[in-house]
């Protein structure tokens, strides 16, 4: 399996959240070729400011496993993380974090800037499905709007 088709599927729980008016953020969280979680934003459903796609994916990754660090792990996002979902990630001790689209308002990087906010483990790679993951946020916006 490759990070394309991994970062499919995450733009599939993107469209979900989209659907259900939601931020369309899609995650997906593998070990090797196995997908443990999925998630989407359901921060409207559920009435929480902090249900990020990826707090769904890891928590649910959490639970499967019953293990609070997943150091084998990676993560796949549609869009870049933000600076919450990014603490979250760091403590995990993900292997791996693969996102789409950039986020220059609300990703982490805008506040983080040159430091490494991962697990010093961490490997990262972006810029998987960009321009799709990139084109569903501005579509919802401009519906929005």
């Amino acid at each position: 399996m490759t990070d394309e088709h991994f970062m499919r599927m995450a733009l599939a729980e993107a469209r979900k959240a989209f659907e259900a008016g939601e931020v369309p953020v899609g995650a997906v969280i593998t070990v090797g070729d196995q997908v443990l979680s999925r998630g989407h934003n359901m921060v409207e459903r559920l009435h929480d400011a902090t249900a990020h796609a990826e707090m769904i994916a890891l928590t649910s990754a959490f639970e499967r496993l019953g293990a609070k660090y997943l150091p084998e792990a990676t993560l796949y996002v549609t869009v870049e993380p933000c600076l919450m979902c990014t603490g979250a990630i760091a403590w995990s001790k993900l292997s791996r974090v693969v996102w789409g689209a950039d986020d220059e308002k609300n990703g982490h990087r805008r506040i983080t800037r040159d430091a490494w906010p991962f697990h010093p483990r961490t490997t990262l790679a972006r810029g998987i499905h960009a321009e799709e993951a990139a084109e569903l946020m501005k579509a919802f916006f401009r519906i929005r709007r």
